[in-house]
């Protein structure tokens, strides 16, 4: 089976546990840039941390799905991250779809 997730950025909501966290641990694994936002800025860092040592390429950025700027801020900050690009999103995180252009 073709692997088509390596080197593509993937942006993920509801990171800090649950089928957020499992999500980014999977798609790190297979080779993906994992941004993980979350409330909890102290579990995704630790995520990130552990991703990063195993070699897995992850960034956290805190950020609320409920607030549109704090969503705004995480699809920037993971453009910026990566040469000005991602892949897909998932969003575990229970939230309404804000369409964000103005």
């Amino acid at each position: 089976m073709e692997n088509n997730i390596q080197d593509k950025v993937v942006v993920i909501t509801g990171a800090s546990s649950g089928l957020g966290e499992a999500t980014a641990r999977h798609l790190s694994a297979l080779g993906a840039t994992v941004v993980l936002g979350a409330r909890r800025l102290e579990r995704i860092e630790a995520l990130e941390s552990d991703l990063i040592s195993g070699g897995g390429k992850a960034l956290a950025v805190k950020s609320d799905v409920t607030d549109r700027e704090q969503v705004t801020a995480l699809i920037g900050a993971a453009v910026a991250s990566t040469a000005g690009s991602t892949s897909c999103s998932t969003t575990p995180a229970g939230c309404r779809i804000h369409h964000l252009s103005a």
